[in-house]
């Protein structure tokens, strides 16, 4: 048998890569604290003040905005071949905006309450940073699986960050918590709530606490 015969065959029983590799688990795992898109890369900083006053609200825009971050990733990388680099900026903003539509209509026919709530910025996802910025950095140039993980990572880093602001913002602005009031419940009916919490200041307020927390932890210096 040839040298060369040989060779053919180690590289074909070359085993494949786990599906969730050392190297694939970073993809999800570092979006929640090292790499963060809010606190360390700071991007979508827009809907982590204007739709965390209650924690309903917020929790629908990080499922949405987890969607269309997951399925552009996806469609981006499957036709990351097929693109000019001349007009990859319009392919990008088409797909997500193709997935905004759907995600805008779908709250329309089911959550109409929920759609008049978010309003404008069910469209603004849009303009997202962090959904253009994966596109750009991350699906252009990487398998569709691996683009997957990457988008459920920073999805994930994305909506805990939100979700944690509005459950202070709720908690404190108006004394519940998915609607339901808490101080009522454990006998405190006249707990004073605290109003600074409903504006964007108290929001700027509980982001600014969560980034010096986590970048106490993490030894996160800017350069």
């Amino acid at each position: 048998m040839s040298t060369e015969t040989i060779e053919k065959q180690e590289v074909q029983k070359k085993p494949a890569e786990p599906i969730l590799s050392k190297r694939r688990k970073k993809f999800v795992l570092d979006p929640l604290s090292d790499d963060n898109p809010i606190t360390i890369q700071v991007l979508g900083i827009c809907s982590a003040l204007a739709v965390t006053t209650q924690l309903k609200p917020t929790l629908t825009m990080a499922i949405s905005v987890t969607f269309v971050m997951v399925f552009s990733n996806l469609a981006i990388s499957l036709m990351r071949k097929l693109i000019p680099n001349r007009v990859r900026i319009i392919v990008q903003l088409a797909v997500i905006a193709t997935l905004v539509t759907l995600v805008s209509e779908f709250l329309k026919a089911y959550q109409y309450d929920m759609y008049k709530e978010l309003s404008v910025f069910v469209g603004l996802i849009i303009t997202n940073c962090i959904v253009m910025g994966r596109l750009e950095a991350f699906a252009l140039a990487n398998k569709p699986w691996d683009s997957i993980l990457d988008a459920l990572g920073n999805g994930a880093g994305y909506s805990w960050i939100i979700l944690t602001v509005a459950f202070f913002r709720e908690l404190f602005g108006s004394g519940s918590l998915f609607g339901w009031k808490v101080f009522e419940a454990i006998g405190f009916p006249n707990f004073p709530t605290n109003g600074l919490m409903v504006t964007s200041v108290g929001a700027f307020f509980i982001l600014g606490l969560i980034v010096w927390v986590q970048r106490i932890k993490t030894g996160y210096v800017e350069r």
